[in-house]
């Protein structure tokens, strides 16, 4: 499941806040994922038996770290992008679309296609050791 909202007040301490909840509940319930976040947007996805997850995404939803979340992927799958990963945690490496774009609403008009694209490449950037394993 992939997801996106907006950070409701962005710094260090209320990121390394979510990676450690995220990272500790993911463990137990078997998740992996990523997480793509810069001031404007967080972008997850969350890889793991479909009832933890949706556990996870209604737990996320509850969290007033996050405002307008919007789901943009859900879909069954055999396979692990982020398999070795609690959480990764990529600060904004990914430049993915500017403020002006989020702004705008891009990710009204991008397709689950596109969306998952993104988290594709960032696995590819991993493995080939582009960012911190």
């Amino acid at each position: 499941m992939i997801y996106s909202s907006q950070p409701f007040g962005y710094d260090v301490s209320l990121l390394s806040g979510i990676l450690l909840d995220a990272r500790k509940h993911n463990i137990r319930d078997g998740i992996t994922g990523a997480l793509i976040c810069r001031h404007d947007i967080y972008l997850q996805m969350l890889e793991g038996p479909a009832d933890k997850v949706n556990d996870a995404i209604a737990r996320i939803g509850r969290d007033d770290r996050h405002v307008d979340m919007k789901i943009l992927l859900s879909e069954q799958s055999d396979s692990r992008l982020f398999g070795d990963w609690a959480m990764l945690h990529d600060p904004a490496k990914t430049v993915i679309w500017s403020d002006t774009e989020i702004a705008d609403g891009i990710l009204d008009t991008t397709s689950p296609k596109e969306i998952k694209a993104v988290f594709a490449a960032l696995s590819e950037k991993v493995k080939d050791g582009e960012l911190p394993a």
